[in-house]
Parts: structure tokens; sequence; C-alpha cells
């Protein structure tokens, strides 16, 4: 029925292609414009990326702790750690540069060793007041000592907040204004002021300082991405450029080829301008993968052009022939490669769910640039010279063609013995693989920030924040003695996790309080006994000019306090380790009647979300295999070339995962897409190859071995030539600074040749050993679309 349909469709096309050149050129450009217009809206991410859905609890929790204290990771800190700093030169400077730090309007408040103050108690009106730690600039050594003596000894409220008494290094926090966190002010802040100030500083002093935080992270990390892009892009045109003209040894093939990725780019980066998506760093990748994915378009359309102008010599014929015959071929791999990226649209992942979109539209978008610019510009040229149709007799693409044909006709169980070896070794290996729940593990290795975030896990124990939220269930509950012993107590389990700094809480005011009671002294840091603390808690609470560092642990109502401590980057078996004790002990100290208390934070955020994406991701990856092999019972209306055909590209998939497991590449949000994209583009090879075969069928009677080996000599020199386009297009990616990305262009290209070889070698050698069920004419039926038009059958 379907056929009947479409029966003269492709031909068709090719008469309203050709005969409305100038007006579809037109048309090309009048959009090419239009997408660039689009440029203006693009916008990169400046938000933290949550995997999570917006309903999932994990997250509603998360939203709920930001609507009671606001942003969490809104602090970026600065350290030295160095002795020189302590000479008045040095000291009185990194105090100015506090100063202009807290002078910008993005900046809320301050906290360094300028404007330190120090809880003490005033004997002769019974109140506590708060006592700048220096006033105005240190004169000398002396002083500096004298007062740093002070800080480290005498005032443990500090401790691993400003300073880190083993090491003597000193830290100073700034809290970014909670509204510009997920902006792209905060963005302009730290690249253009905060680091301008910063560097003028080491110039000054010949001193080296750390920045970090998760907004000074964010920042870099994001810039990274962007720079990034231009460079994939310049990458993917040089690798795919230099390969096409090795392969056609043609200028004005290659050029022309150029032209049509670049347009794709151009309206890939409208798309997301159009769309208002973010440009994250899975979004990022797309110009580069329209490149890499619209080169082998251009090769089967070029070749089959220069196939037969040297068949015949006739140019509108040979035009008319190449959209007629490879048009229909082409858009089905196309929508199957298209399919692959759509799957992860399904997952509930904002990020995913946009990746998806915007690569789908974009490979259909391709694929009708290559169908539409390469004919109609080709008919504007002379026809190709003899040497720009030499290649179609290279000797060593024969001899590679014989070699496979070779194994496939007296090697046959030598190929199922190696393929299923391979596929146990790989199972073997699936079971090692481990997932990664880190934010930093992709992040470049040999940034500086990097190497500060490393800085500040060995001094103050991480960057990452996780937050314990204790809802007491009654308005001033947190005040209460019975519930900061409780919070006193968990932070004491807190503290003997090694990966975990230590926690701040309005816990530590309370305990500064007594200890300002008892005048200084630091053995007195400590929880209020029952009867003290009627009276110190009312001095705590008159204590609003040392909020600047706890105001917002406890919330306006006084029923909900948070604490907060900050997490190393460790493994995710580790990291659910450290969870689940956590969660043990507050089961086990805030009775479930009493308060309400949950865990959050970054860091647990980004665990979970990476494990919902896994399970997401195996459903999208098993949506597109289902996809696939509908497609393959809808073309051929046999369950056994469903099987025959979705063999050859799962076996890559179980061995590129194995390799994954040996190796130690963690399932984590940038490799588990190679799967889904990997298993959407190799399936092309097996509709060219099983397109060919079914027409070779046809012509010879059904003649299983013939159809096969004339199949694999027809389709094999196309297949090498875009598997090698693909291999190293998607190898570009090693070039990147971000682990994830050099993994997923890596494992890519290890997937997509394998699959090359599986398609060339172990899908003819299946469809000859199964020879006589197939070769039953009731069980390989005409299938209800032509891929190939009636003029070639």
């Amino acid at each position: 029925m379907v056929a009947k349909l479409t029966k003269g469709f492709w031909p068709k096309t090719a008469n309203i292609i050709l005969r409305n050149r100038i007006l579809i050129l037109l048309l090309i450009a009048g959009f090419t414009i239009f997408m660039g217009w689009q440029w203006q809206y693009m916008r990169f991410s400046s938000s933290q990326t949550n995997l999570l859905p917006d309903d999932h609890p994990v997250n509603i929790q998360y939203q709920d702790f930001l609507s009671k204290f606001g942003e969490e990771g809104n602090a970026v800190v600065f350290a030295i750690r160095d002795s020189a700093l302590f000479t008045p030169d040095n000291f009185n400077r990194w105090n100015k540069l506090s100063k202009q730090l807290a002078a910008f309007p993005e900046v809320e408040f301050v906290i360094s060793t300028d404007n330190l103050k120090e809880l003490i108690k005033d004997n002769e009106k019974q109140e506590f007041v708060m006592h700048p730690l220096i006033n105005g600039e240190l004169k000398s050594k002396k002083e500096i000592d004298s007062i740093t003596n002070h800080l480290f000894n005498d005032l443990p409220f500090y401790d691993n907040l400003l300073y880190n008494k083993e090491s003597k290094t000193i830290r100073t926090i700034v809290n970014l204004d909670k509204d510009i966190v997920n902006t792209s002010v905060r963005k302009d802040f730290i690249l253009q002021d905060l680091n301008t100030l910063v560097k003028k500083f080491e110039e000054e002093t010949n001193l080296d300082v750390h920045i970090s935080g998760m907004p000074y992270v964010r920042t870099m990390n994001s810039q990274n991405i962007i720079d990034e892009i231009g460079k994939f892009i310049l990458a993917a045109l040089g690798v795919t450029s230099l390969i096409f003209f090795f392969f056609f040894r043609s200028i004005r093939a290659t050029f022309i080829s150029m032209c049509v990725v670049i347009i794709g780019v151009m309206w890939a980066f409208g798309l997301l301008g159009l769309l208002q998506y973010e440009i994250t760093v899975l979004t990022a990748l797309i110009p580069p993968l329209i490149i890499v994915i619209g080169i082998p378009n251009c090769i089967f359309l070029i070749n089959k052009y220069q196939q037969e102008v040297k068949k015949h010599g006739n140019q509108a014929l040979s035009l008319q022939r190449v959209i007629s015959k490879i048009g229909n071929a082409t858009l089905m791999t196309n929508i199957t490669t298209a399919s692959g990226f759509a799957t992860f649209i399904i997952t509930d992942s904002t990020l995913l769910k946009e990746f998806g979109i915007v690569a789908s539209i974009n490979i259909i978008g391709i694929f009708i640039l290559s169908l539409l610019i390469i004919p109609i510009v080709y008919s504007f040229m002379p026809l190709p010279k003899t040497k720009h149709l030499k290649h179609l007799n290279k000797k060593w693409i024969d001899a590679f063609v014989h070699w496979m044909e070779r194994i496939v006709r007296h090697r046959r169980i030598t190929v199922y013995i190696v393929s299923i070896s391979l596929l146990v070794i790989s199972i073997i290996g699936i079971y090692q693989i481990r997932i990664s729940g880190s934010p930093i593990e992709d992040m470049p290795k040999n940034a500086e920030f990097f190497h500060d975030i490393r800085f500040f896990e060995k001094e103050f124990k991480g960057i990452m924040p996780v937050e314990i939220v204790v809802d007491t269930k009654a308005p001033k509950g947190v005040l209460k003695s019975s519930t900061l012993k409780r919070m006193n107590q968990f932070g004491e389990v807190i503290e003997e996790i090694p990966e975990l700094s230590t926690p701040v809480s309005v816990v530590n005011l309370v305990k500064y309080s007594k200890q300002a009671f008892y005048n200084g002294i630091p053995k007195y840091y400590q929880l209020p006994t029952s009867q003290e603390n009627t009276f110190i808690m009312d001095v705590a609470r008159k204590s609003g000019d040392n909020g600047d560092l706890l105001k917002s642990f406890v919330d306006s109502t006084g029923q909900t306090a948070r604490i907060t401590t900050f997490m190393r980057d460790v493994n995710t078996s580790r990291m659910e380790e450290i969870e689940q004790r956590l969660l043990e002990n507050i089961t086990k100290i805030f009775p479930a009647e009493r308060y309400n208390v949950y865990m959050t934070g970054s860091a647990l955020l980004f665990l979970k979300g990476t494990k919902y994406l896994v399970k997401n991701l195996i459903m999208s990856l098993a949506l597109a295999i289902g996809l696939i092999a509908l497609f393959m019972a809808y073309l051929f209306r046999s369950f056994r070339m469903i099987v025959i055909s979705l063999i050859p590209n799962l076996l890559p998939l179980v061995i590129t995962a194995g390799i994954m497991g040996f190796v130690g590449v963690p399932i984590k949000p940038s490799t588990i897409l190679v799967f889904s994209i990997a298993f959407g583009i190799s399936v092309d090879d097996t509709i060219h190859f099983l397109a060919k075969y079914r027409q070779e069928l046809t012509a010879n009677n059904w003649r299983i071995e013939k159809s096969v080996y004339n199949a694999l000599r027809e389709t094999g020199v196309s297949m090498f030539y875009t598997s090698i386009v693909l291999f190293f297009g998607f190898s570009v990616f090693v070039i990147s600074n971000f682990g994830g990305t050099v993994a997923l262009g890596s494992l890519v290209s290890a997937t997509l040749l394998l699959a090359m070889l599986a398609n060339l070698i172990l899908l003819p050698s299946l469809l000859l050993s199964l020879e006589k069920s197939i070769a039953n004419k009731q069980t390989l039926k005409k299938p209800q679309i032509d891929i190939l038009p009636q003029d070639e059958k």
C-alpha cells in the first residue's frame, strides 16, 4: 500500500528540485539569514545543571531549602598559603582586596581578616558587643603576629572557616547577591571585575591566590565550554575536509560539502536561539556533531553522482538519479540517526530533552540541506574531470573489500567464535562499570581553577555543599537547648567523617556566645548548660552585627535551621556510604515525631541526578532499539531479519560497555550518551547494506550467496568511507579539556569502528548462515517501502 503511494515520489522530487534551483537556493539563503538573526538570543548556561525533573522528591526538597534559605552556592572563597602574606605590606594589601570586593553591588557581604569581629562581653553593660579584630592598617610584623596568634589560638569559631591552623592558610569569603548567582551578571562580575582585582593583587605582592567556590567554578567551567565550541567546530571541519579530500581528490567536492555543513552549523546555533535554550556542555557538542554526521550524506550523494557520470556521462540524468536513488536511503538513515537522539526527549531531564530536540531536528535539517544543495550546485558546474573519478578505482579499497569477502566466505566460524568471545569478555567488563556522581570529575584537569579545587579540598575539605535541614515543627524551636544539643551531636558525627568539613550552623554562634561570656577563654567554646542557656541565648539573639556569617542559618520563624558542611570529591560508592551514615544518625538523633530532617545540597543533588539519568537513558536506549526493530519489521516483514540486523549493532555497544568497565571509565551524564548516539548512527550501515542486499535478492532470483557478496562489494566502499569520516570526526572530541567529552568522543569513535566491521563481516556472515531459512520467500516478503527505486532493481 505504502509502496504504491510512494512510487514515483523521488523522481518527482528530483524534477521539482532541479527545475526550481534558483528559488530553492534563495529560500535556503533567506532561511539561513533568519537563523543567523536568532543568534542574538543564544545564551550560555549560568545556572547549575539539574538532572532531576521538577517533581522529583529530592528536587522538591532542594527547592524547599532554597525558598527558606536562598541560594546555597553563592560564596566565592579566596585563600593564600604563604608566610610572605604576614608582612605589613602584603597583609594590608590583602585586607584592601577585601574592601575592594565588598564595594561591588554584586557582593552581598565579605568576611575576612579586614572586617573580622570578635564577640566580647561588656562587663559594665552586661551585654555582648562586637569589636573589630583589626583597626586600621598594621604597621609592624609584631602587630600581625599578635593578631594572627590571637586568631589561630583564641577564636575557634573561625577555625576552618577563615583559617587552617596547621598550615596557616588564610581565607576570605565573598558572598554574592543571591539574585545574580544564576544569571549572566555573575559571569561578567567574576570574569571582568573579580579576576582583574585578583590578578592585580598577585602582580603587586607576588603571592599566589587560590580561588574557588561554586559560583566561581561554574563560571570558569562555562567559559571553558564557550572556548571549546569554536575549537571543536574548526577541528571537525579540518579533519572531515582532509579525509573527504583524501577520498575524492577534489577541491570542488570538498568545498561544496564544507559549505553544506557550515550552513547546518548556522542553523544549529539559530535553533538554539529560536527555542531560547541555554548552551550547556551537551548542546555545545551539537554543531561539531552536525559536521561529523553531515559529511557522510555528502559522501553518499557525491559518490553516487560521480558513479553515474562515469557510467554514462549525462549530467542531467546523473543529478536526477542522485536524488531519486540515494534520497530515500539517505532519508531513512538520517531518520534512524535522528531517532537515536530523539529518544532523549522522553527523559524527564531538561538538559537531555533540549539536547535531543535540537540534535534530532538539525540532523534532519542537514539531510535536507545536502539533498538540495549538492545536486543544485553541481548542476551549475561542468562535469567532473577524469582525475576526480580515479578514487572510484582505488586498488587499496578493492583489496579491503576482497579481504572482507574472503573472511565472510572462508572464516565464518572464526567470526562467530571471536564475536562470542568478545561478548563474554565484555559482559565480565560490564559488571565492573561504576557510576560517577561527582560534579567535578569531567572538569578540565589542567585548568587553574581545578587545581584550586584540590587545594581547598586539602586545606578546608572541599567546596561542594551538603545541607542538613532541621525542622523543629514549632516556631523558635531551633534555639531550644534540646534542639541545639541534638544539632551539636549530629555535628560531631559529621566531624568524624574525613571527607566532610567542620559543620557550620547556629550551634557555632551559641558556642561562641558562651566563650565570650567567660571572657573569651577558648575552652568555653561549647554549648551552654541548661542554667546558662537562658541568659546566653538572649545575648546571642542580640548579636545581629555578627550575623553576616550565620544570619541565613535559621529561617525567619526560628523553626527551621540548616547545618552546612562541604564534601571532598569522592567516588560514588563512598558518597553513598556517607549519605547512608548521615541518614542513620539523623534517624537516631532526631525523633521523627518531633523533627522533620532531610539532606540536600549540590553534591547530593548531582549524585541523585546522575543515578536518575542512568535509569532514564537505559529506557531511551531500549526505546531506540525498539524503534529500529519496528523500522526493520516494517521494511522486511521478517522477524529473522530484525534479529540479524540488530546483532551487529548491539554487539559493539556491549563491547564498548565492557571496555569502559575494564579501563575504569565510569557511567556519567557524558559517557552514557555514547550508546544512544552510536546505535543511532551505526544502524545506518545496516540499512544501506540490507537495502542493497534486498535489491540483489530480487535481481538474482533469491540466491542468497550471490546477493550477499554483491551487496558487500557495492556498499563496502561507501560504508568504509563514511565510517572513517565518523571515526575521525568524533575523535576530534579527544582534544577537549573535559574528561567526559574526551570519553564521549573516543568511545563513540571506537563503537562506530566496531559497528562498521560488524556490519561488513558479521552481518553478511549471519545472512549466509541462515541462508535456507531466509531463502524461503514466505519469510521475506516484498517490503512495504522500497528503499531503492524501481530503476535500480
